[in-house]
């Protein structure tokens, strides 16, 4: 059997008394159920003749406990700092033994700062210990008294394990917006997030197509973490794709008054104003490798410098970011900085997409005609034969869902709105299922959608027409040129007169990247 080992402060005032008082250090000697092998008291050196008296008493009514004195001297036992430190120090230099010692920690003596320092240390398991409260006698004239051991090991309390279950399912829940999902990779990925979240402020990585979730969930763990008081501020949202230059430098570090000329004012900029609560950087994977080193030094130090300042600011904020593409094979590719990717990668998870979660379509419709609901003001439902023939096209594998939960919740939102008295008809959810058919069928037949889609793959609905009819331009241009200066020379040479910069072959490779594309990779 393990030895019994209680470590406790002396009680300067109740140890103090005579024997025939109730004594909590002695006491605890005295139980036959508890037999105390080794005592071990704290002690400050002023209360030194008192510890040596205890232990001749301690000695003499329990001859088989072993006691020792310990000095711990304290100018203040009652500064929280300085008796942490101490027990801490303590603590970490001890040299528990538990396959042979079993350790206990004596509450009823110290300060109440002393032992809600030794609550803490046994909580974390810095001292590997049961707490042992000890208590006088009903009419405080016997020697003996009564105790309880408390174990802070609460996955042994059923009672209390309930509880944490009914806590981490409200976790749960928060993170899919009260869906009840089904899908087991999905759910695995939450019940993950759940945990992360509450207990860790490192950076999370979601990975996954456009429609997939990210922005959403991204809002949705900082509530939790809001919630449980792990941040304070405000979640900023940056949209990365659209950050390019100084004036995209400005908008996420701020600038002074005068860095664009003599108009304009101080800006704080996002990572300011995400100062303790939680930066969410959407599509970093278009962001580019200058402003990549600057967020990375930012999320690292806690500290930058907003443009035209020569002063410091600090902003300490947790991170997730979330991606489209690969970013491992980006970072191979030399588009993405392998530092930053390191950095950002300590938690990652790929979120996948509809069609790989069809047993999700169902309570999805239900959330999104509740979302209707709300927003119009008005119930809305399917008919018997509208929900079967929805259901029957929503759930046929040869339905892409190309945009994922973007396109079903544009989809029943339509829906929502054109259902007349509430009621979604059959001949509406067959004129929807033309409208999704022929936007489908129509991106993959654009030629500008097929040529990009050959190097931005499934992405490339995520771009705007505008940059779309553009972008194929570029690309058409470049594949037909001898080299980046000899494209670049051809794209812009209308404006070559009016400009102070010549180096049409930089410009159109910051264009590319844009995208994360690259004069390789589009021409061979």
């Amino acid at each position: 059997m393990r030895q019994n080992v209680v470590i406790g402060f002396l009680g300067t005032q109740l140890d103090a008394g005579k024997k025939v008082r109730w004594r909590p250090s002695m006491a605890l000697t005295m139980h036959e159920t508890f037999p105390v092998d080794r005592l071990e008291l704290l002690h400050d050196n002023k209360f030194r003749r008192l510890a040596h008296r205890v232990k001749e008493d301690i000695q003499e009514a329990s001859p088989d406990t072993e006691v020792m004195l310990r000095r711990l001297d304290l100018k203040n036992p009652w500064d929280f700092e300085e008796v942490y430190g101490a027990l801490f120090d303590f603590a970490r230099t001890y040299g528990f033994d538990e396959d042979r010692e079993e350790y206990h920690v004596h509450l009823t003596t110290g300060t109440h700062v002393a032992q809600i320092c030794w609550f803490l240390l046994t909580e974390s398991r810095h001292i590997p210990a049961r707490l042992l409260q000890t208590s006088p006698p009903p009419n405080r004239d016997g020697l003996k008294g009564s105790f309880t051991i408390v174990d802070l090991d609460l996955s042994k309390y059923n009672a209390l394990q309930q509880r944490f279950d009914l806590v981490s399912a409200d976790h749960t829940a928060l993170l899919k917006a009260g869906i009840k999902t089904r899908n087991a990779d999905f759910n695995a990925i939450i019940d993950q997030i759940e945990q992360i979240s509450v207990a860790s402020d490192a950076p999370l990585l979601l990975l996954g197509a456009t429609g997939t979730g990210k922005t959403e969930l991204a809002a949705r763990i900082y509530d939790l973490k809001r919630q449980q008081r792990r941040v304070r501020g405000r979640f900023v949202h940056v949209n990365c794709s659209t950050l390019r230059g100084e004036r995209a430098l400005s908008t996420l570090f701020g600038h002074k008054k005068g860095a664009f000329g003599a108009s304009g004012s101080d800006r704080k900029g996002l990572l300011r104003e995400a100062d303790n609560g939680l930066l969410f950087l959407d599509e970093i994977d278009q962001l580019g490798l200058d402003e990549q080193a600057m967020i990375l030094d930012a999320i690292e130090s806690g500290t930058f410098f907003p443009l035209g300042s020569d002063h410091e600011v600090r902003s300490q904020f947790h991170v997730i970011a979330g991606a489209n593409r690969d970013l491992a094979k980006l970072v191979a590719d030399g588009r993405f900085r392998a530092d930053l990717f390191a950095r950002l990668n300590f938690w990652t998870f790929r979120l996948p997409a509809l069609k790989d979660r069809r047993e999700d379509i169902e309570p999805n419709i239900e959330f999104e005609l509740a979302r209707a609901e709300r927003t119009l003001g008005n119930q809305t439902g399917f008919n018997a034969d509208a929900s079967q023939r929805y259901l029957r096209f929503a759930l046929d594998p040869a339905t892409v869902w190309p945009g994922n939960f973007r396109d079903l919740s544009a989809s029943i939102q339509r829906l929502c709105t054109l259902a007349p008295r509430g009621r979604i008809t059959l001949n509406m959810v067959n004129q929807e299922v033309e409208r999704l058919e022929g936007q489908w069928a129509a991106a993959t037949s654009d030629p500008d959608m097929l040529l990009i889609q050959q190097f931005i793959g499934p992405d490339v609905r995520s771009i705007d027409p505008f940059d779309r009819v553009q972008l194929a331009e570029v690309i058409r241009v470049c594949q037909a040129s001898k080299s980046l200066s000899a494209a670049g020379r051809t794209l812009f040479s209308a404006s070559l007169a009016t400009r102070t910069t010549r180096n049409d072959a930089d410009r159109l490779r910051k264009y590319l990247d844009k995208f994360g594309l690259s004069w390789a990779q589009i021409t061979h």
